[in-house]
């Protein structure tokens, strides 16, 4: 037999407390009519005062659901939040979802305290499955997600090894095609911005750039390589950075549209010429990339097609629980513009 939580409540407590039988305890989680006011007040108050959170196994076998399902952005980093990325995933899971019943929750959690919160929000039946983007290699969110049996669908990976259904852009293939593209066109000091190292689509990102690298016989320096988080503002900082201590780059990937826009700034204030003396490739293919000064060439990620394929395996994950997770790449795709 399967023993309880030390110090969970029960139903039969929250019944007791609240003076009434379980049944009508079910009925007040459920909201089901036929319960009077003073009746449904004082079961109220018992469950916030045990802390009772109804368990979501049982609301599923009773063939209940919360028609809903939440996109979480776990970056710890609020200021993150005004990046192109997260607009755009927001916008590409609510466009799958439009057809469908299903209301979409929007949260952000980046502590441990709301980490605990969402997963006792989600243990309640409030929403049937999860979606998370931006997840750090040691969150452990997607494993507390996973132990309470809620479907989830990850944005990306942890790492090489995740162990939760995720969907991914080819970020080793692109960041190889854009590398590969900077060599072939005659640049021979090629540097890269990276994304935070505890992220694997920033390393995976600045695998692609040392595979390009080493296949062109072109070695890499350790002063060609500066980390930035993402932004535009650490994409500045960072090209600065390598103009001080790489005078001679001609060449540079930066891991995302927004550090690459940034990169552009800070050449423009050294009076380097893009491209003429120094060529500039991103990654994603925002809007942003077209209005860049030049514009931008970049390695475009299908921002659309991950969207719906993350709610497309969640709501068939919810429909039909698997045992087994499933692991979708998409390809991604140079285009060509006026910045290299």
């Amino acid at each position: 037999m399967l023993r309880r939580r030390p110090g969970t409540p029960t139903l039969e407590e929250v019944a007791a407390l609240a003076g009434v039988g379980r049944g009508t305890v079910s009925r007040v989680i459920n909201n089901a009519a036929g319960v009077k006011d003073t009746t449904r007040r004082a079961v109220q108050r018992a469950i916030a005062e045990l802390g009772y959170v109804p368990n979501l196994a049982a609301r599923t076998l009773a063939g209940r659901r919360a028609d809903a399902v939440a996109l979480v952005m776990t970056e710890p980093d609020w200021r993150q939040f005004g990046e192109p990325f997260f607009s755009e995933i927001v916008r590409s899971v609510g466009d799958a979802l439009t057809e469908t019943e299903v209301q979409l929750l929007l949260t952000l959690v980046r502590t441990d305290a709301e980490r605990q919160r969402l997963v006792e929000y989600a243990r309640g039946g409030r929403v049937d499955g999860v979606m998370l983007m931006s997840v750090h290699a040691t969150d452990p969110l997607p494993d507390m997600l996973a132990e309470v049996g809620l479907p989830t669908v990850l944005l990306g990976r942890r790492s090489g090894d995740e162990s939760v259904t995720y969907v991914d852009a080819d970020n080793v293939g692109g960041a190889r095609a854009a590398v590969s593209h900077l060599l072939d066109t005659g640049r021979r000091a090629v540097a890269t911005i990276t994304g935070p190292p505890d992220m694997n689509v920033a390393q995976c990102r600045l695998r692609g750039y040392r595979e390009a690298m080493e296949r062109a016989g072109a070695e890499p320096r350790e002063s060609w390589t500066v980390r930035g988080d993402f932004s535009a503002d650490s994409g500045h900082r960072a090209m600065a950075e390598l103009l001080e201590r790489a005078p001679e780059i001609d060449g540079v990937f930066a891991a995302s549209d927004t550090m690459a826009a940034g990169a552009l700034g800070a050449l423009r204030a050294a009076g380097r010429r893009v491209p003429d003396d120094v060529a500039v490739i991103g990654f994603d293919d925002f809007p942003l990339a077209q209005h860049t000064d030049p514009k931008l060439t970049t390695v475009r990620q299908p921002l659309d097609e991950i969207g719906h394929a993350m709610v497309r395996l969640l709501l068939e994950e919810m429909r039909e629980p698997s045992t087994a997770w499933r692991h979708v790449i998409h390809r991604t795709e140079l285009v060509l513009r006026d910045s290299a």
